[in-house]
């Protein structure tokens, strides 16, 4: 059965940095399309990044320059690194795995078979 552990959340000033960890069991996620989303109250869930087989990576227009998302294999994690945080960063993040090698398509969440229970960040001004 596979699971997804998100870590790392927490509440930082604007212009602080946080690092997601999501733990990957029960799935070979090297051979997978993982994803990082977030949802902030009253909003839709919106795709933050991700990273292929490959390790290529694919990002948001909100957060181009300012994440960072990669992967441990020898430690089957995904991370997220967040740094110029800013408050309307502020959502529960999930991080989500997909069967396929590339991230085609990698901000639909449909795509996604797997899904963690979320850590929430919160940046205050």
């Amino acid at each position: 059965q596979v699971q997804l552990v998100e870590s790392g959340g927490g509440s930082v000033q604007a212009g602080g940095s946080l690092r997601l960890s999501c733990a990957v069991s029960g799935y070979m996620y090297i051979s997978a399309c993982m994803g990082w989303f977030r949802q902030a109250p009253g909003k839709e869930r919106e795709g933050v990044a991700a990273i292929d087989t490959d390790g290529n990576t694919s990002y948001g227009d909100s957060v181009k320059g300012r994440f960072i998302i990669s992967k441990d294999m020898a430690k089957n994690t995904l991370y997220l690194q967040m740094n110029s945080l800013k408050p309307e960063d502020t959502a529960m993040y999930y991080c989500a795995a997909d069967r396929s090698r590339t991230c085609m398509g990698w901000a639909h969440e449909e795509k996604y078979s797997y899904w963690g229970q979320g850590t929430q960040v919160t940046v205050s001004s």
